[in-house]
Order: C-alpha cells, then structure tokens, then sequence
C-alpha cells in the first residue's frame, strides 16, 4: 500500500513539473516570436510611418523626432490582441510613446498609441488634446 502511494505521489510529481515546462517553453517561443516582429523591417515601416504622420520632417533635420528607441523591456503581448511596445523619441526618456502592434489585413500597423506630455508638447498636438 505505501509503495502505491509514493508511485502515485511520483507520478504526480512528474506530471506538474513537466506542465510547468510545457508553459515555460511556450512563454518563451510567445516572447521571442514578439521580439522577432517588433524587430522586424516591418515594424520598423509601420514606426516610421506613424511618427511621420505625427512629424512630417521626421528624421530630417528640419524634424522634431530624430531617432527613436525599443524600449526592451516594454514588449508585451496585449490581452486584447497585438503587442504593446513602448518607444523612446530623440534619447529623452520623458519622450515616449506607447504602441499596440497588431495587423489588420496582413499587414502590421501600428494601433492605438498613448504619447508622453513632453513629447505631445514638442509635436504641437498638446493643445488638440487638452
């Protein structure tokens, strides 16, 4: 009867350990699979664009935005669909805007963004805004 027990018991074991790895090894395939988009020459397209929709001399030197950054750390996949990405503008972290990634009809796009105060201000949209 006790030997029953301790294979039950180490039947059990192995079973939680093994789904613990099964859902390790899956969140790190989700994570790197969402570095790999935003990343990719297509993020990079769909960033450009969107800063100079905001910026229409972005990257020039008549432009307000100069460069931008990932910020690593900030990818995250969004409950609601898409990743969510932050971005530093110009090295100035107070400079920041807030993206969620997702595609719309096969190409990726980038969604609704949430723009930092200072960077709003420098942009001239503070006012729009307020």
């Amino acid at each position: 009867m006790k030997k029953r027990w301790i294979i039950v018991l180490a039947i059990t074991v192995i079973t939680i350990f093994g789904l613990g790895v099964k859902f390790y090894m899956d969140k790190e395939k989700l994570n790197k699979e969402m570095m790999n988009v935003i990343y990719s020459d297509e993020a990079k397209e769909a960033f450009d664009k969107d800063l100079k929709g905001m910026d229409s001399k972005a990257f020039t030197e008549e432009g307000k935005v100069h460069s931008y950054e990932i910020v690593r750390e900030s990818i995250r996949r969004n409950p609601m669909g898409g990743i969510n990405v932050e971005l530093i503008i110009n090295n100035d972290s107070e400079m920041g805007i807030e993206y969620t990634m997702d595609k719309f009809n096969g190409q990726l796009r980038c969604g609704g963004a949430s723009i930092s105060q200072k960077l709003a201000k420098l942009l001239g949209i503070w006012e729009v805004y307020k």
